[in-house]
C-alpha cells in the first residue's frame, strides 16, 4: 500500500512539474535525414553525422514544484565537436508541432554557420544576425521561435538583482541579435536558450600511460537499454603509485554484539538497476589501466599462429595515412602485409552456384562478340542505305561522294577491375541459420570471377582486414596476370573473416595495382558491411577522412571507385567517402552475388 501511494504522487508531482508538451513531439530520428541534406546545402562539414545529445546538467534556479519533483535539473542542448552534431533526441517545447520542428532546422541552419562556439553570448547573436541577413526567408520563423522561446523562460517578477538584469539581456538578445555584446554575471547558470548553439563539453586531459590502450571486451549486456541518451565520458588514471597498507583502528570496527542481521536476498533485476544507474550519471569515468585478463588474453590471441595463418610475401609494404586533425599526410605510418593462402587445395565451383554462374557466364559472353555498324564507308560489308538515300534526295546531289558503305567492326572492350573486399570480423555475423556474411562475399567472389572470364576482362580479386596501422593484412585471391581456376577458388573459399576495417590502406595499395594495368577504364569495385575503423585512433571521423583522401588519391590517378555495401546506415558517410553516384547499397545481402555483376555491367557499358 505504501508504495502504490508512494508511485502515485511521484506520478502525480512529475506531471504537475512537467513543462513540456507530449502531443506536439517531435523526434530527431523521423528528421535526421532532410536534416542532414539541409546542413551539408548551409554549408555544414559533409563528414559530420547528426546525432541525438546527452542531457546536461545546468545549475539555474528552479520552481518549489520542481525542486520536489527533481526535474529539470537536465536539459538537452545542441552542440557540435569534431564529429557530430549533437542535437535534441526529441522537442515537445512548444505547443504547436510544426514550431518544434522549426527548430530542429533553425539549430541546423545555425550549425551549419558556427562550427565552434567560443563565447555562447556574442557567438550565438552574431550568427543569428548574419543568417537573417544572408536568409531572409527565415526571420518570419526565427522571430516565432524566439517570441515563443521568451514565453517559456522564467518570469521576471521571480528574479532579483544580477539575475534578473542577465535575464534582460538574454531576452532582448533574442528580440534583436546583435544588441548586447556582454552578459550581465549571475549566481548559477542562465536557463537554457533553446534556439542557440552551446560550446562542445570540455574533455578530459587524457591519462599518459606506458602502453597503449587495448581492445576491451566485445560482450554486449544481454538486456539492452531502451534509451537512446548518449553520456559524456572521461579518462581517469586509477594506476597504483603504491600498494600500501590500510591504516585503521581496531576498535572502529563493529563487535559482534553490533552487528545487525539483514535480508540480503537474491536480488534478479540487477541489470535493470545498473541501466538506471548509469543513466543518473553525468559523466562515465573511463579506467585506462586497469584491463580483465580475459580481454588481454584475447587481444594477445589475434592473430594467428605462423603455422596456421597465410603466407606472408615479402616484409610489407609501408603506406602513408591522412591525419585530418594535421591536414597532413603522414608518410610510411602503414604496414601492409601482402598475404597468400599457398596451403589450400585446388577446388570446384561449389554446386549452388552453378546454376546462376551458367547464367551469368551466357549474359557476359555476349561482351566479347559485341558489334556494331562503322557508316559512311567508301568501301564495306554492304550498301548504307541511308546515306545513299539522303545523298539522292537532295536539291543538288554531290556525284563525287561515293561513301554509300557500311562495314562491321567488333568493339574490343579496354578494361581492368580490381575487385576489393573487407574481410573483418563483422562479416561473420549471422544472416540466416545456415550462411554468414562472409559466406555470401565468397559466393560473390566467386560468381564475379566466374562472369569476368567469359567477359575477357582484366580483373584481380584482393582482400583486407587490419589490426592496428602495423598490420595491414592484403589477401591476394586473384592477381591480373594469373589464370581464374580451382587453385584460385580454393584461395577464396579458405578466407576467413577477421580483425577490423583500415580500409585506407588497402585502397592505396589497391590503387598502386591498378594504376599498372594498361587499359582505357579502370574500375575499382570495394564490398563492405560498414565504416572504416580499427581499435586504435582510426574511428570516426579520422577513419572517414582517411579512407576520403585515398580515394581522392585513387580518382587524380585516373581510376574510377565505387562501393557496394550491405550497410543500411551507410547514406551517412558514403556519398561523402565514395560520391553520390559512387556507391550501391544492398538491402538483401542475400541478393549480393547477382548484384555485384549488374553493377560491374552497369558501370562499364556506362562509360564504354
Amino acid at each position: 500500500m505504501e508504495e502504490l501511494i508512494g508511485k502515485t504522487w511521484h506520478r502525480l508531482i512529475c506531471q504537475t512539474s512537467q513543462h513540456e508538451n507530449e502531443t506536439a513531439r517531435i523526434h530527431l530520428s523521423d528528421l535526421s535525414w532532410p536534416l542532414t541534406l539541409f546542413y551539408r546545402a548551409l554549408g555544414g562539414h559533409p563528414g559530420k553525422k547528426i546525432v541525438p545529445a546527452y542531457a546536461t546538467r545546468f545549475r539555474h534556479k528552479r520552481r518549489l514544484i520542481q525542486r520536489i519533483a527533481g526535474t529539470d535539473q537536465k536539459h538537452f542542448i545542441s552542440w557540435q565537436d569534431e564529429e557530430h552534431l549533437n542535437l535534441p533526441p526529441s522537442i515537445a517545447y512548444f505547443e504547436d508541432a510544426t514550431l518544434n520542428t522549426s527548430l530542429y532546422y533553425w539549430l541546423t541552419a545555425m550549425s551549419a554557420k558556427l562550427p565552434s562556439v567560443d563565447h555562447w553570448f556574442e557567438d550565438n547573436q552574431r550568427i543569428c544576425a548574419e543568417l537573417l541577413k544572408e536568409r531572409p526567408g527565415l526571420k518570419k520563423t526565427y522571430h516565432k521561435l524566439a517570441k515563443a522561446c521568451i514565453d517559456k523562460r522564467p518570469l521576471l517578477s521571480e528574479l532579483q538583482n544580477n539575475e534578473y538584469e542577465r535575464e534582460i539581456a538574454i531576452q532582448d538578445a533574442l528580440l534583436k541579435p546583435g544588441n548586447h555584446h556582454t552578459l550581465p554575471i549571475a549566481k548559477g547558470d542562465p536557463f537554457p536558450v533553446w534556439i542557440w548553439l552551446y560550446p562542445a563539453p570540455l574533455r578530459a586531459v587524457p591519462v599518459k600511460t606506458d602502453e597503449q590502450l587495448e581492445s576491451g571486451s566485445n560482450k554486449q549486456s544481454s538486456k539492452q537499454n531502451s534509451s537512446e541518451s548518449r553520456k559524456m565520458a572521461q579518462r581517469i588514471d586509477d594506476r597504483k603509485q603504491t600498494d600500501g597498507l590500510i591504516v585503521f583502528q581496531a576498535e572502529s570496527l563493529f563487535s559482534w554484539s553490533e552487528q545487525a542481521d539483514l535480508d540480503r536476498s537474491q536480488i534478479d533485476d540487477m541489470d535493470d538497476d545498473l541501466i538506471s544507474v548509469a543513466e543518473d550519471l553525468d559523466i562515465v569515468s573511463v579506467s585506462r589501466q586497469r584491463r580483465s585478463g580475459m580481454a588481454k588474453l584475447k587481444f594477445d590471441l589475434d592473430l594467428p599462429a605462423a603455422e596456421n595463418d597465410d603466407l606472408p610475401l615479402g616484409e610489407g609494404i609501408r603506406l602513408p595515412e591522412w591525419d585530418y586533425r594535421k591536414s597532413k599526410l603522414i608518410e610510411d605510418y602503414c604496414l601492409l602485409q601482402p598475404m597468400l593462402a599457398d596451403t589450400v587445395e585446388p577446388t570446384a565451383l561449389p554446386e549452388h552456384l552453378s546454376n546462376i554462374a551458367r547464367k551469368l557466364k551466357k549474359r557476359f559472353s555476349i561482351l566479347q562478340t559485341q558489334r556494331s555498324w562503322q557508316r559512311r564507308q567508301t568501301f564495306g560489308d554492304e550498301i548504307d542505305l541511308d546515306a545513299w538515300l539522303q545523298n539522292t534526295t537532295q536539291p543538288v546531289r554531290d556525284i563525287n561522294r561515293q561513301d554509300y558503305y557500311q562495314s562491321q567492326i567488333t568493339n574490343q572492350r579496354d578494361i581492368a577491375c580490381l575487385l576489393l573486399a573487407d574481410l573483418s570480423m563483422s562479416t561473420d555475423a549471422m544472416i540466416s541459420e545456415e550462411k554468414n556474411v562472409i559466406d555470401v562475399i565468397k559466393d560473390t567472389l566467386l560468381l564475379f570471377a566466374e562472369a569476368m572470364t567469359d567477359a575477357g576482362d582484366q580483373f584481380g580479386i584482393y582482400g583486407f582486414s587490419s589490426v592496428k596501422n602495423t598490420q595491414v593484412r592484403y589477401h591476394i585471391l586473384k592477381n591480373f596476370k594469373e589464370t581464374y581456376n580451382d587453385m584460385t577458388r580454393g584461395r577464396i573459399l579458405a578466407t576467413r573473416p577477421g580483425f577490423y576495417t583500415r580500409m585506407g590502406a588497402a585502397i592505396r595499395q589497391s590503387t598502386q595495382i591498378l594504376s599498372m594495368q594498361a587499359a582505357k577504364q579502370r574500375l575499382l569495385m570495394v564490398i563492405s558491411d560498414g565504416k572504416p575503423n580499427d581499435i586504435d585512433q582510426y574511428e570516426g571521423r579520422y577513419g572517414i577522412e582517411d579512407t576520403r583522401r585515398a580515394i581522392i588519391e585513387a580518382k587524380k590517378q585516373g581510376l574510377q571507385p565505387f562501393c557496394v555495401t550491405i550497410d543500411n546506415q551507410a547514406h551517412d558517410y558514403l556519398s561523402y567517402l565514395f560520391g553520390d553516384n559512387g556507391f550501391a547499397i544492398v538491402n538483401d545481402v542475400s541478393k549480393l552475388p547477382l548484384i555485384l555483376p549488374r553493377q560491374y555491367l552497369k558501370l562499364t557499358t556506362m562509360n564504354a
